[in-house]
Parts: C-alpha cells; structure tokens; sequence
C-alpha cells in the first residue's frame, strides 16, 4: 500500500515539474515584453527630456550629470527594445541590472540602506522590479519565444550539416 502512494507522488509531482516546466517559456516572453517596454519607455522618457534628466543627477551628486543621463536612457531605451524581441537578453541584462544598481545607490540610497530593517521600502523603490525582471532574465535566459532561441538553433543546425 505504502508504495501505491509512493508512486503515485511520484506520478504527482513529475506531473507536476512537466507543467511548470511548460509554462517557463510563456512567463520569460510575458516578463520580457513588459519590463523590454516599461525599459523602453523609461529610457525614452530620460532621452526626451535630458536636461531636466541631467539637473536631477546633479541634485544626486552625479558627475557628468548630462552623459549619465544620456547613458543611463540609451541603456534602457536600447536595452529594453532588445529584452523585448529576445536579442542578446542574457548580454544587455548586465548593463540594465548595473543601470538600476546605480539607481539604488544615488535615488533610493535610504531604501538600499534600510534592506533589512525595512524590505518593504526596498521592494517598493522603482528600480526593483526593474533589477528583478533583468535579473531573471540574466538567470534563466530569454525562452524559446525569442530571437536569441531562433539563432541558437540556426547556429545548431549550421555546426550539425543539416
């Protein structure tokens, strides 16, 4: 009897990693269409309006407050275009993940400081959700639904002779 049950977990729960393992590659292409947009439109937004951009920077302390502002908008602009069709995702995730770091460090710098006394302001600061989405797209890749899935298996298929 013991081991009916047993199987049957068994049966269960490779049942069950089957599914989830299914849904990886919908919820990659998901997150990625979001955060490539809200990315996008950020760093659009910081293009559009550099100046205002540049003085905000040097209320942080930044230095070169207008090159930082211009990098830090390509960055996400460029970055999130490229998150949103799956091109290089792994490669420009670093500068995005690095981009929203520096966020942490000059903007939100209480929040940072606070990550143990107080997880809430830090999960609630606006570059966190924007690190996490990178960051999981750093870790586990773009997905099957993605222009870097479709030119992995073209270089396969070119090294295999088919």
């Amino acid at each position: 009897m013991s081991t009916t049950l047993v199987a049957r977990a068994q049966r269960f729960h490779s049942l069950f990693v089957s599914v989830a393992e299914k849904l990886q590659s919908p919820f990659l292409l998901a997150a990625r269409l979001f955060w490539g947009w809200q990315f996008f439109n950020t760093g659009k937004g910081k293009l559009g309006d550099l100046e205002k951009v540049a003085g905000y920077f040097t209320t942080l302390g930044l230095p070169f407050p207008k090159l930082n502002a211009a990098m830090a908008g390509t960055t996400e602009c460029v970055g999130g275009l490229l998150l949103l069709v799956g091109l290089g995702s792994r490669l420009v995730s670093v500068p995005l993940m690095f981009t929203m770091i520096v966020a942490y460090l000059t903007a939100e710098r209480e929040a940072l400081n606070g990550i143990f006394q107080d997880p809430d302001a830090f999960t609630s600061a606006a570059p966190f959700l924007f690190f996490l989405a990178a960051l999981i797209v750093f870790v586990f890749g773009p997905g099957v639904f993605s222009l870097d899935w479709l030119i992995a298996r073209w270089l396969r298929r070119g090294t295999d002779g088919r």
